[in-house]
């Protein structure tokens, strides 16, 4: 059946008025962060990099950035590690029993993150762990596996499993087919879950709002103390870093996808 031609432009106009609207604020973030003026303003009157230079000028920034960074990795190895042997070993169970445990890998989709990040703060107090990035990063694993989770076990149900029966019929142990069948091809898989895990920690406030302290302040907390504290055109360059990193994930992400395909 053919499309009317007036219905097919009425669609596209809205698909393509939807993505202006989601496009807009991104956009009006980048220019502000090349804004001269001293406060934030739309369209600046003028333009320069004093911003950028500031916020790579100012060791608090930077140390916020570090700590992004290295939690996030932290976060993202953990997450991606735990999300990859619980869909796998919830896939392979032959008990139903097992199956079961799946809600438990998905609650933190459905928890709100304030209630995770109060039940954090008290554990963090009493064992004396507010500030530590190692703890942090831990507690944005908990955020970041049901992202790895679900990406992984999208990969692994495709998988066939006559693929590993065959590794072990021709001698190879359990480990020596995970090593040298599943991982190979669970890779691009993994290395999603990795990106998308990183991410989600990279993000992440308001757990880290919670256990952060002064040690461990990352760039969403140092972005929300300065919104707090004052508002000034630094923000806008440092949420520039922000699209610009999400952006490079995404492009690695589908660059992965394109050479394994």
């Amino acid at each position: 059946m053919r499309r009317h031609p007036l219905s097919f432009c009425l669609s596209r106009a809205g698909i393509f008025l939807i993505a202006l609207c989601l496009l807009a604020p991104i956009v009006v973030v980048l220019v502000i962060s090349f804004s001269a003026d001293s406060y934030l303003r739309f369209p600046p009157s003028s333009f320069s990099l004093r911003w950028y230079q500031r916020f790579l000028g100012d060791q608090r920034w930077r140390d916020a950035m570090v700590n992004s960074a290295v939690i996030g990795v932290m976060a993202s190895l953990i997450s991606t590690t735990i999300g990859f042997f619980a869909a796998y070993a919830l896939l392979r169970a032959r008990h139903g029993i097992v199956r079961g445990l799946e809600p438990v890998f998905l609650l933190p989709l459905i928890v709100p993150h304030v209630i995770t990040a109060i039940g954090l703060y008290f554990v963090s107090g009493k064992l004396d762990l507010i500030g530590n990035r190692a703890w942090v990063a831990a507690a944005h694993s908990v955020l970041a596996i049901p992202v790895a989770y679900i990406i992984q076990q999208s990969a692994l149900k495709a998988m066939d499993p006559a693929l590993e029966r065959a590794a072990m019929v021709f001698g190879c142990s359990r480990l020596q087919v995970l090593r040298r069948v599943t991982l190979p091809l669970a890779f691009p898989a993994i290395a999603s879950a990795a990106l998308f895990s990183f991410l989600t920690s990279f993000d992440e406030v308001v757990v880290t709002l919670f256990l952060a302290g002064v040690k461990a302040q990352t760039l969403p907390v140092r972005i929300w103390n300065s919104l707090v504290l004052e508002v000034e055109p630094t923000i806008a360059a440092v949420s520039s870093l922000f699209i610009a990193v999400t952006f490079l994930v995404l492009m690695l992400n589908r660059a992965l996808r394109i050479s394994r395909s």
